[in-house]
C-alpha cells in the first residue's frame, strides 16, 4: 500500500491507454509512473490541440525545421522549462540537457533532471525529439 505523501502524486489513465479485459477496466498509472507519462504527453502536445484547455503543451514542433545551434538549444530549454513551470506543478524542474549526437539520424535527446515535490525524490526522463519524419528514405 501507498503511504500518504505518494498518494498525493495521484493516478490516472496509462499513456496510451490500455484496458484490463478481466477486470474490465482502464489500467492506471501510478504515483511517480503517471508524473513521468504526464511529461511525456506535455512535450508531445502542442498548444492549441485540446479542445478544452488550448494552452496546455509544449511548443517544440515550431523548432522542427531549425537548425541547430546553441539559440536552438537555449529555446528548446525554455520551452519546456515554461511548459513544465505552467502545467505540471508536482515537480521541480533540476536542470535539461539537450544532446545532439544523434542529430544526423533526426533525433536530439533531450534529459530532465526533476524533483518530485511532495516526497523529495530527484529522478530523470530521457525524451527523444525527433524532427525528421520517419520513413523509409535514406538520408
Amino acid at each position: 500500500m501507498a503511504n500518504q505523501e505518494q498518494q498525493f502524486l495521484g493516478k490516472g489513465w496509462s499513456f496510451p491507454p490500455t484496458f484490463n479485459a478481466l477486470e474490465k477496466s482502464v489500467n492506471l498509472a501510478v504515483y511517480s509512473d503517471d508524473i513521468r507519462q504526464s511529461l511525456l504527453i506535455l512535450l508531445s502536445t502542442r498548444p492549441g490541440e485540446r479542445i478544452m484547455h488550448p494552452t496546455f503543451g509544449c511548443a517544440l514542433n515550431t523548432l522542427i525545421f531549425e537548425s541547430i545551434s546553441e539559440s536552438t538549444i537555449t529555446e528548446i530549454k525554455d520551452l519546456i522549462e515554461r511548459a513544465i513551470l505552467f502545467f505540471e506543478t508536482r515537480i521541480t524542474l533540476n536542470s535539461i540537457e539537450v544532446n545532439i549526437d544523434d542529430f544526423y539520424e533526426g533525433r536530439i535527446d533531450i534529459l530532465l533532471d526533476y524533483t518530485i515535490r511532495s516526497i523529495n525524490t530527484r529522478t530523470n526522463m530521457v525524451y527523444p525529439f525527433y524532427f525528421i519524419e520517419g520513413s523509409d528514405l535514406a538520408v
